[in-house]
């Protein structure tokens, strides 16, 4: 008789057990209802990229001395730099200058270590095409700026900050 009075307690200590499970998991579920939604609908809401966001690379044609300081620190010898060089001055002319945004990595090293400060990079995160010879931008399509985030009236921004727990 001991047997089965040793095996219903058992059985009822797990069903308390249990129960007290599923009661800790149901009120974590409770404690994320009164969450705000995370998820933003994308072509409305934007989220405001943070300050040292690496988007696309802005070029700018006059500061370039055409030294390919970018083309060697680039891990992947991306930007195709075209030059002639002037003999009568003795310096370098810049004809061409290419990146390939379907190959870059956004590695940021190009930006770094550019001595006369030619590249940056934007907020401007939007490079998708349907052709991806479309992402080979020259130096007319790097020299746009794009239009800022904030200054799209059409756009509601979505500031992204950490959310502080309290």
């Amino acid at each position: 008789m001991f047997p089965m009075v040793t095996e219903f307690m058992n059985y009822g200590q797990q069903t308390v057990r249990a129960a007290r499970y599923i009661g800790q998991g149901f009120m974590i579920t409770l404690s994320h209802a009164n969450r705000l939604p995370v998820t933003i609908q994308y072509p409305y809401e934007k989220l405001i990229t943070s300050e040292r966001f690496r988007g696309r690379i802005h070029f700018e044609f006059d500061k370039c001395i055409a030294c390919e300081v970018c083309v060697r620190v680039c891990p992947i010898d991306l930007p195709v730099v075209d030059w002639k060089l002037e003999t009568d001055i003795r310096k370098k002319r810049l004809l061409n200058y290419s990146i390939d945004f379907g190959v870059c990595i956004f590695c940021g090293n190009c930006v770094e270590y550019c001595p006369t400060n030619c590249l940056s990079m934007t907020e401007e995160y939007e490079l998708s095409t349907y052709d991806r010879h479309e992402l080979n931008y020259n130096q007319i399509a790097l020299g746009r700026l794009p239009m800022s985030v904030i200054d799209d009236y059409t756009i509601r921004t979505i500031l992204n900050l950490p959310e502080i727990k309290t």
